[in-house]
């Protein structure tokens, strides 16, 4: 892991942030000053189970997998993080142990904002804790319509929306797919027979190329018009 200055690129950042996004230019501004940017090479580990869970973590740029290690050592897939995506909202609030693991899926950016830092800019302003409350608000109604869009959303449509943000991670149209199908499963909420059936079909429409894990998106259009 490489770390960068603070407040490097916490505009772009903090303007990915859905919790953020509803807070005036004042309050990004400080928000800006605690921001600090990491950059993590593929395979390498964002945080570890057992450590404290004492910043939130916002993916400014790549793809990382969450996950936890079942009692019989298996992986257990639990969400992908792609850019935008955070973690550890809790975190800024209260103290508590991680209970899974992160590892970066391609060379990826994460920009941090400790607990202390953050606790400290609160009782600085007021007035951008209670912009953070109405900001946390609103991402809880966010986070249900977004379960209600998942639910009634297509699997072609998520799967397409997951090779275009991972072939933008990785910015190559050709590449190999950075999880197996059964993890890809898991995240799409499906079955891997079900994404090698989809993938096979997106082939046949010639909106891609895909052999095993390996895919070349010919039709970037195309496929952005099943999202």
């Amino acid at each position: 892991m490489t770390e960068r200055n603070h407040g490097h690129s916490g505009d772009s950042c903090l303007s990915l942030v859905t919790i953020f996004q509803a807070l005036p230019e004042k309050d990004l501004s400080h928000l800006e000053d605690i921001v600090s940017e990491h950059h993590f090479k593929s395979g390498e580990y964002i945080f570890h189970a057992g450590d404290d869970a004492d910043s939130l973590k916002i993916v400014s740029h790549g793809q990382a997998k969450v996950f936890q290690i079942a009692a019989n050592g298996k992986e257990q897939m639990i969400r992908i993080l792609q850019t935008g995506d955070f973690d550890g909202e809790a975190a800024l609030f209260e103290n508590w142990e991680r209970n899974s693991f992160a590892q970066a899926l391609m060379d990826t950016d994460v920009c941090e904002i400790s607990r202390d830092d953050f606790q400290r800019l609160m009782g600085d302003s007021p007035k951008l804790a209670v912009n953070m409350v109405n900001a946390f608000g609103q991402r809880i109604t966010q986070l249900e319509a977004q379960n209600t869009e998942v639910t009634t959303s297509s699997v072609e449509s998520r799967l397409a929306n997951y090779l275009l943000e991972t072939s933008a991670g990785l910015k190559e149209e050709r590449f190999t797919l950075p999880l197996k199908k059964k993890d890809i499963a898991t995240y799409l909420g499906t079955t891997p027979e079900t994404i090698s059936r989809k993938l096979t079909k997106m082939a046949e429409a010639q909106l891609l190329e895909n052999k095993g894990l390996k895919v070349k998106i010919i039709d970037p259009d195309g496929l952005s018009m099943l999202v």
